[in-house]
């Protein structure tokens, strides 16, 4: 007889590792955390720059790791989140754990050499998502609003790195990605409603995908279009948009709007996903119109 051994292929770990610290939303939240960091630069540190997007890499990925961890029961029962490294048992959770911590660890030391407030509100946001969005997901609705606060960090996150201030124009920042996490949210929610609920998870207002949760949908929609308006009229200190860019960011949000509006109208899944990537495009874009239009300042 011969001895056989497993042999794990090393594209497997890689995806594992990628899954584990769902790499495509910790690319996003980096995204935004650069962002904001080249709206509150008065001269760009590139250095600065790849400190932030690792120290914020870390710390997303650490969150991730460790929501995966205490959810990996719940996970086993949904068909989006079964396969994860370690509902499928390809990952032990000893191995996630460790691969959480040193994430932690190292997030919090990079984020620091930036500056001591950068690191509080990294740590922070992970705390709040690890230690009270994620056992609050299987018990309220309110999860969604808990969540909103790390989820609204990383872009004020970045003007903290640059200007080590939390002022005005870091709050604003922070407002206009809290508000738009409700709809955004939401319209997961209602899109994969029936596999959440498989898993226990209440994301939806109303608990059901109704009326009641559409209109809330709208109206946060709306309240998200006007915070990113705020800035046009010079009251957000050195945060400051021409009208031009917000025109564009109206029309933009309209278009978002729209798709709200559909998803009251239509009230099925398909609708919802439609609204869920309107809302990623629209928070992405506005982030770089807000750079753009900066820097196109600067240049004139």
């Amino acid at each position: 007889m011969s001895n056989t051994s497993v042999h794990i292929p090393s594209v497997s770990i890689l995806s594992d590792f990628k899954e584990l610290t769902k790499m495509r939303l910790a690319i996003s939240v980096v995204f935004s955390s650069v962002a904001g960091y080249f709206l509150g630069a008065e001269v760009v540190n590139f250095v600065t720059v790849l400190l932030l997007a690792i120290g914020g890499y870390f710390m997303v990925g650490a969150s991730n790791a460790y929501n995966q961890i205490i959810e990996r029961d719940l996970d086993v029962l949904m068909d989006r989140t079964k396969n994860r490294p370690i509902p499928a048992g390809r990952m032990s959770v000893n191995t996630a754990f460790t691969i959480a911590s040193v994430f932690t660890i190292l997030g919090l030391i990079v984020l620091y050499i930036i500056n001591p407030k950068t690191a509080m509100f990294g740590a922070i946001s992970i705390f709040i998502y690890v230690s009270v969005y994620t056992p609050l997901k299987t018990r309220t609705p309110l999860s969604v609003f808990v969540g909103a606060f790390p989820g609204a960090i990383p872009f004020m996150l970045g003007w903290v790195a640059a200007t080590n201030e939390f002022n005005i124009e870091a709050g604003t920042l922070f407002m206009i990605q809290f508000f738009w996490q409700f709809p955004h949210f939401w319209a997961i929610g209602w899109w994969l409603y029936d596999d959440y609920k498989k898993g226990g998870f209440f994301m939806l207002p109303t608990g059901k995908r109704d009326k009641g949760t559409a209109i809330q949908i709208i109206l946060y929609s709306i309240w998200t279009i006007l915070v990113s308006l705020i800035p046009v009229f010079g009251v957000t200190g050195k945060l400051y948009l021409t009208p031009v860019s917000g025109v564009i960011i109206l029309i933009l949000g309209l278009g978002m709007l729209y798709y709200a509006f559909d998803l009251y109208k239509k009230r099925d899944a398909k609708a919802a996903k439609k609204l869920m990537f309107a809302s990623v495009s629209y928070i992405t874009l506005l982030q770089i119109i807000y750079v753009l239009d900066k820097f196109i300042r600067g240049w004139i």
